[in-house]
């Protein structure tokens, strides 16, 4: 071997190809192209009908409607909307594909590599590339695949809005006195342990005890009900000597000889509370730290939490078992835009 032909072996280890000119076959036979450009057409035109189908599924549809498939029970608007939105997308990308490979100019052209500036001149020649790639995109010629493209991408737009819906339904008044802000405690609910679910009898609690709760019908449910309900009705029940807390007069008749209720669920964030310190009455989230004094109507002492904890009230039956006196007076749970909060419990409050 030559000294020249090691040094071009070392620098140029991969032979040069050189530029191999290849007529593609769409732009030798017009009827090909032809073909092809109606295939693309056929394409962004079933992207419509996908779309409106994925529409159609998913108000004419059951939610709990089935189909068995392979042995395997699936849920058919899932799978319908599924395959409608995603054939949608698939057609799209095809007829890109395809426009590209069949239809577009074909030139290869070969270029230097440059460094990785860009001065004024390699951007002018990129603008002018861009208006050759343009004009070799035959989509002056070919107007429908840019009309189609448009159209397609357009009307994807209205399966994503109407998922919108699930997002749930607009939360006006009603809806919200009916949903996030009503919870399954009824007047006469037995208060159980939510452990063992036996009723709670006032002479067994002794002062300093907390016991975490749930309504009695909370057990009747099952499911995503039983799981939503739970949510929202989870209760703390303390008991504190009567000497060493404030009860304001209008909740006289909220408590049974220093035994109260209380929701669980922080008004922050929605965390469950329960750590309980007896000598002070405080209640502290683990989550943020917000603090409640239960012997003083949950009022906030520190933390976050911008609202007092939720009081139930509550009473006893003849035999002495604790039961709800009403529903809650005012929204459990963390604190949103919409809440009416004229009726929490603040300081100072009688």
């Amino acid at each position: 071997m030559s000294l020249e032909t090691r040094h071009h072996a070392e620098d140029h280890p991969v032979p040069d190809p050189g530029l191999v000119e290849e007529e593609r076959f769409s732009d030798v036979d017009e009827q090909a192209g032809q073909r092809a450009y109606r295939q693309v057409i056929g394409l962004l035109v079933a992207v419509p009908v996908l779309a409106i189908a994925f529409v159609v599924v998913y108000f004419a549809v059951p939610i709990d409607a089935t189909l068995t498939i392979f042995n395997a029970t699936l849920k058919a608007q899932n799978l319908l909307l599924g395959l409608t939105a995603g054939l949608a997308v698939l057609a799209i990308g095809v007829a890109l594909i395809h426009w590209a490979r069949q239809i577009m100019g074909d030139e290869e052209v070969i270029e230097d590599r440059h460094g990785a500036a860009a001065p004024v001149e390699a951007r002018e020649e990129a603008a002018a590339q861009f208006a050759v790639g343009a004009e070799q995109s035959g989509l002056s010629r070919r107007k429908l695949i840019g009309s189609g493209l448009a159209g397609g991408l357009g009307i994807m737009a209205i399966p994503a809005v109407v998922l919108l819906a699930d997002m749930g339904p607009w939360p006006t008044d009603e809806v919200r006195r009916e949903t996030i802000e009503k919870t399954i405690w009824t007047e006469g609910s037995y208060i159980v342990n939510d452990v063992n679910q036996k009723r709670l009898r006032a002479a067994d609690l002794v002062v300093g005890q907390l016991v975490n709760a749930q309504p009695e019908e909370l057990f009747d449910l099952h499911g995503a009900e039983f799981q939503t309900a739970k949510a929202k009705s989870s209760l703390i029940v303390v008991r504190m000597d009567p000497a060493s807390i404030r009860v304001p007069a209008s909740r006289q008749d909220w408590q049974v000889d220093g035994i109260l209720a209380y929701s669980k669920i922080c008004t922050h964030v929605g965390c469950p509370i329960s750590l309980w310190e007896q000598q002070t009455h405080h209640l502290l989230c683990p989550c943020h730290q917000s603090t409640f004094d239960l012997g003083n109507s949950g009022v906030v002492v520190f933390g976050p939490a911008a609202r007092s904890l939720p009081q139930l009230p509550i009473t006893t039956d003849a035999n002495g078992y604790l039961i709800a006196r009403s529903g809650f007076t005012v929204p459990v749970g963390p604190s949103y835009f919409e809440r009416n909060s004229e009726n929490d419990f603040e300081e100072g409050d009688d």
